[in-house]
């Protein structure tokens, strides 16, 4: 057995005990006032001894808890059990000196520390910002409201569409007149089709609430966001009560409201306010053709003067419209021809802008084409024009700027060419020239005469393809009258079908015809809209003529802008419009009138008046207006009377027999939409063709063709 001395009474493992507390306490509190006794003292107050062999024993509480160093100094014991200096710490100790090292084989890189990396999170609002600058930094440049109307429709997020008309106006604000009127007819196309008219409202309520901002950056921002607001209300796209509204929502102090009662009092209110905001800008945004002519006829000048290539280059490639390059050709050509002495200037110029790819070879062929097709116009003023032509070309093609395939025989327009080229060629000529004399006499039944006396119906939709291309490169107004030739030539002599076929010519030639004609997609787009809205065409037509196109071509876009047109508010006014009023008003305002004759007649009216009143609308070539609007107020009011009127004016030779079918056919086409307010007006319709039959008013085709259709029903 141990010998006892080696062993702690009950009484020192109590005093031991209060001890090692106390050295716990005066350890983590070591500017304490109280002063404690050390372990070491109390040890030997007590005469601990150690065993009488001289050696320690490894028994007993008091070896666990007293530490000695080599020296034979005493270690106070470290709080927690960790140890002290030069000892391994207390067991599972995590301290920041452990080090993990990857090399070790029992790595794991799931021990490694987390990391937390801070992100930038993407504000959708903010990239679709970024992502409108650059497409109106695009549309400034270009002009082109079709792929900026695409552009936004792909960029989706139509939900932050205010802030782009915010940010189209108000990078407008600070820029030209051509800029302000690019973004306000912008605004009209990207209206109801791409934008509604909520967000547009939403967008200008922006610009108001910014106009205190936008007045910093630019003096006059008072007045021109007035003018947009002025210009959004006379385009439709704002309502008149939007200025209503939007004052109440703004402080009368605040720039905003100043807006407001500027585009009320000095814009909106002014006499003639929508040609006067319309017009303040330049009006439009596109440039002529004969302003690029012009240009081009200068630089080609002044090129032949100071012989600079590389200067002539620069202004070419400075005009911006590579589709149009062939008109430099072409006028290159006549210059050479004219001063014999600037060939060579010439042919080294267009040398070196083909090599260059300035003028592409594409360009360079319908430049040379084009000259060949006025040779003889040209062999007037210059009688060699047909022998220095026919030097040129080989010359040309030689040097590797004219492609070969020039000299080989092309087919014009698609259209087929066989043992009737020559009776095409000759009707082509004649109603080229029939189109110039109505455009200087604006004589229609002289037209429609002449179209008669050639005898060549099987062509009609060739005659409409040149009608409408020939006034598209002229002004407003012949672009008017060609649309109120259309409306007279669908009621005398011009089938459906043919004004379909005529549209799809022009369709599938849009692309070539936009190498002379600048604008040529939004006219042809126009005309299609127009055609509609003057009833020649049915909007069921326009799926017709855009199922024969080519799917994505030009055409196609020019039948899908041509039916945004239409789905617009307002449409009807705004295309009847497009181009100044002019006849486009005479037809709706004879609308108004004849409805207004035949209420009076129909309350009590002599017939002679009535008949005087149609006879002073002048418009013959809407008298079916008449018919359909009589026949439609015989079988709303259950009076005949109407048909008396008619047989006078049949009588009379005031309407013929050509307009008296077309208002019955009218009729005949809208019976399913009159039998909702009149319950038997297939009855009544039926009764009227009879009477009109055995009057002899109707074609004896409009009676087959009710007769062929009742049979197959």
């Amino acid at each position: 057995m141990a010998s006892s001395e080696g062993f702690l009474t009950d009484e020192q493992r109590e005093t031991l005990k209060i001890a090692t507390q106390s050295a716990d306490v005066l350890s983590s509190s070591p500017k304490s006032p109280t002063t404690l006794k050390s372990p070491r003292s109390l040890f030997s107050e007590h005469h601990v001894k150690a065993p009488a062999s001289g050696k320690a024993s490894t028994a007993g509480i008091a070896v666990r808890h007293v530490r000695r160093s080599h020296s034979g100094k005493f270690i106070r014991v470290k709080k927690d059990g960790a140890g002290g200096k030069g000892t391994w710490g207390k067991l599972l100790d995590t301290g920041g000196e452990s080090h993990i090292d990857r090399n070790d084989p029992n790595y794991d890189s799931g021990e490694e520390p987390y990391k937390l990396v801070g992100s930038t999170v993407s504000d959708p609002l903010d990239e679709y910002k970024k992502a409108v600058v650059s497409l109106i930094e695009e549309y400034f440049s270009t002009g082109d409201v079709e792929v900026a109307a695409s552009d936004l429709r792909e960029l989706g997020s139509s939900e932050y569409h205010p802030y782009f008309i915010k940010r189209l106006v108000s990078m407008a604000m600070d820029r030209h007149d051509k800029e302000k009127e690019m973004a306000s007819v912008l605004l009209s196309a990207l209206y109801a089709d791409v934008i509604s008219s909520t967000q547009i409202s939403q967008g200008f309520v922006l610009l108001l609430e910014s106009a205190d901002d936008l007045a910093v950056d630019i003096l006059d921002a008072v007045d021109i966001l007035a003018l947009f607001i002025a210009r959004a209300v006379v385009d439709d796209i704002l309502p008149p009560a939007f200025v209503t509204r939007a004052k109440k929502t703004l402080p009368e102090v605040s720039k905003g409201y100043q807006v407001l009662q500027t585009a009320e009092k000095s814009y909106l209110s002014a006499p003639h306010h929508a040609e006067l905001v319309e017009r303040r800008w330049g009006g439009s945004t596109h440039v002529t053709v004969e302003e690029v002519k012009r240009k081009i006829a200068d630089l080609l000048r002044e090129y032949v003067e100071s012989g600079d290539t590389s200067e002539a280059c620069r202004c070419i490639r400075q005009l911006g419209v590579s589709f149009f390059h062939h008109e430099v050709v072409k006028r290159a050509l006549v210059l050479a021809m004219e001063i014999r002495t600037a060939e060579p200037l010439i042919l080294k110029l267009l040398k070196e802008a083909a090599e260059e790819g300035l003028i592409s070879s594409s360009q360079m062929l319908k430049g040379f084409a084009r000259l060949a097709e006025s040779l003889d116009d040209l062999a007037l003023d210059i009688p060699s024009a047909k022998a220095l032509f026919e030097s040129l070309v080989p010359l040309a093609i030689s040097e590797g700027w004219l492609d070969a395939s020039f000299l080989k025989p092309s087919v014009e327009d698609g259209e087929v060419q066989g043992k009737d080229d020559e009776k095409m060629r000759r009707y082509k000529e004649e109603v080229v020239t029939i189109i110039h004399e109505y455009f200087l006499s604006d004589d229609i039944p002289e037209l429609i005469r002449s179209l008669e006396d050639l005898g060549a119906p099987e062509y009609n939709p060739i005659f409409l393809k040149k009608l409408i291309t020939l006034a598209m490169d002229r002004k407003n107004r012949e672009r008017e009258m060609a649309s109120v030739l259309l409306s007279a030539l669908h009621i005398e002599i011009f089938s459906t079908e043919d004004i379909v076929n005529g549209f799809v010519l022009l369709l599938e030639s849009a692309e070539d015809t936009a190498l002379d004609i600048l604008d040529a997609s939004n006219e042809l787009a126009l005309f299609l809209a127009r055609a509609v809205i003057d009833d020649v065409l049915a909007p069921l037509n326009l799926e017709d003529i855009g199922c024969r196109l080519a799917p994505n071509c030009s055409g196609s876009e020019t039948v899908y802008m041509a039916r945004s047109l239409i789905a617009a508010r307002h449409a009807g006014e705004r295309i009847l419009r497009c181009w100044g009023g002019g006849t486009g008003w005479a037809v709706e305002d004879a609308k108004d009138k004849i409805a207004k004759l035949l209420e009076e007649y129909e309350t009590g009216g002599v017939v002679s008046e009535a008949c005087q009143c149609i006879r002073d609308i002048g418009m013959p070539f809407f008298n079916h207006e008449v018919v359909k609007k009589a026949l439609v107020m015989a079988m709303e009011k259950k009076n005949d009377r109407m048909l008396d009127l008619l047989q006078e004016c049949f009588g009379e030779g005031l309407i013929t027999t050509n307009q008296m079918t077309k208002g019955f056919a009218r009729i005949k086409d809208g019976l399913d939409d009159l039998a909702l307010d009149i319950p038997n007006a297939e009855d009544k319709f039926k009764f009227y063709v009879e009477h009109a039959t055995a009057k002899g008013w109707l074609l004896q085709s409009f009676n087959s063709s009710l007769m062929s259709a009742a049979a197959s029903s």
